[in-house]
């Protein structure tokens, strides 16, 4: 029987409970009832101290972020929209791969990469997955076809006594399938 796939989750905001983390989480959950081991690094987790090349000491959370990332099969990113880009917080975290640029497989090579964008109304979700996508491409991952874009003012996620809107739990889970199917092929192939 083989390890089960590894599958990090990067992205949210500094507040807890947002919306794309909330659904970083679902996606994960997904991965995790498909078998896979997942980890998410969000909110308090992700690195807060700004990305400096020129300094080689690193906080705890950069340290546990960048040993996940260098173990995973898969990786999903979230990010909320601000301003029509992703956020500070989540692109100073993807940052912090350039300590993985002289790895036997630098930054995002050959990883499936998931994209989910959430954004308080449609407008900026197109050209902040652009912006995403064109991230993952420059580090050689393979930016997933399909990619689940949110809009946080329906509460997706319910709340107010609503449940979560079962379309965009499968958006989610569509992402996570897709990570998962390309982390397999490529796991097969070798």
């Amino acid at each position: 029987m083989s390890e089960p796939l590894f599958i990090v989750g990067l992205g949210g905001t500094t507040r807890a409970g947002s919306t794309s983390e909330r659904a970083l989480a679902a996606a994960l959950d997904a991965a995790t009832a498909a078998g896979c081991t997942t980890q998410l690094f969000a909110a308090g987790s992700l690195p807060l101290e700004p990305y400096d090349p020129t300094r080689p000491e690193r906080s705890p959370e950069a340290i546990a972020m960048l040993a996940a990332l260098r173990r995973a099969d898969g990786v999903l990113l979230a990010t909320p929209a601000y301003h029509g880009g992703i956020s500070g917080l989540v692109k100073n975290a993807i940052d912090f791969t350039e300590d993985m640029r002289q790895d036997d497989s630098p930054y995002f090579d050959g990883l499936a990469v998931g994209c989910i964008v959430c954004a308080d109304g449609p407008q900026a979700m197109g050209s902040t997955l652009a912006s995403l996508r064109s991230i993952v491409h420059s580090l050689r991952g393979w930016p997933t076809p399909f990619a689940a874009t949110i809009n946080s003012r329906e509460r997706p996620f319910g709340g107010d006594g609503r449940d979560a809107d079962p379309a965009v739990l499968e958006a989610c889970a569509l992402v996570a399938r897709q990570v998962i199917e390309f982390a397999n092929m490529k796991r097969n192939a070798k």
